[in-house]
């Protein structure tokens, strides 16, 4: 059974305002949108779902089960070694400085909220951050992974609605429809072995590399 302490852990961990300025970054939607690739709720569903099964947030999450892991044993050189493993993955510098500036926000927040812990690193990726908070506040690992995606996707959404544009229903509505594919991504990625660890995200490279250069934006990525 669920904790309820848990529970509220996650809530707070995977918040919409949580300080990290998650809702600056669209993580290269802004550019997908401007070049008519993604024009409506059945697109960015689209592109979403495709996220999912093959994009880089599976390898963010599966970086935050080991980071998780090794947080639980004290292995920080193995902590180290994923996170370091995380940024080589990050193909665009926007990308890159989204994961390191929200993971940085996000320790900082850590040090003010649970000043017990003096092994927190200066600087780390998101991912890595979200795992060493999920891991001093005991949340469940799956439920940590499940949180992330969760929090990636309400995020992306929330960006959809602003550019699109779409209502708030709507945006609700493709949540909700999301919700089979993040459970079944969470069970996959909870699974996967070292060896399997690839994406298939080129999209997202070459729209974040365009998004560096283009004329208009609302978003940093």
């Amino acid at each position: 059974m669920l904790d309820q302490k848990e529970l509220l852990c996650l809530l707070q961990l995977a918040s919409p305002i949580l300080p990290v300025g998650a809702y600056s970054y669209s993580e290269g939607l802004e550019t997908l949108v401007e070049k008519g690739i993604i024009f409506n709720s059945a697109t960015l569903n689209d592109w979403l779902e495709r996220s999912l099964c093959q994009g880089s947030i599976r390898l963010e999450t599966a970086v935050l089960v080991r980071v998780y892991r090794c947080f639980c044993q004290e292995d920080f050189t193995k902590l180290n070694y994923w996170d370091n493993w995380l940024s080589a993955t990050r193909e665009t510098a926007e990308l890159r400085q989204q994961s390191w500036q929200m993971g940085r926000s996000l320790l900082n927040l850590l040090r003010e909220l649970a000043p017990a812990r003096d092994n927190l690193p200066e600087q780390a990726n998101y991912a890595t951050a979200f795992a060493i908070g999920a891991s001093h506040w005991q949340i469940g690992e799956e439920l940590a992974v499940l949180g992330y995606l969760h929090s990636w996707a309400s995020n992306l959404i929330n960006a959809g609605l602003r550019l699109i544009p779409l209502g708030q229903t709507l945006g609700q509505s493709l949540l909700i429809g999301l919700q089979p594919s993040l459970l079944t991504a969470t069970a996959d990625i909870i699974s996967l072995a070292d060896e399997n660890l690839s994406s298939w995200s080129w999209g997202l490279s070459f729209a974040s590399m365009n998004h560096e250069t283009q004329y208009s934006r609302l978003f940093r990525s």
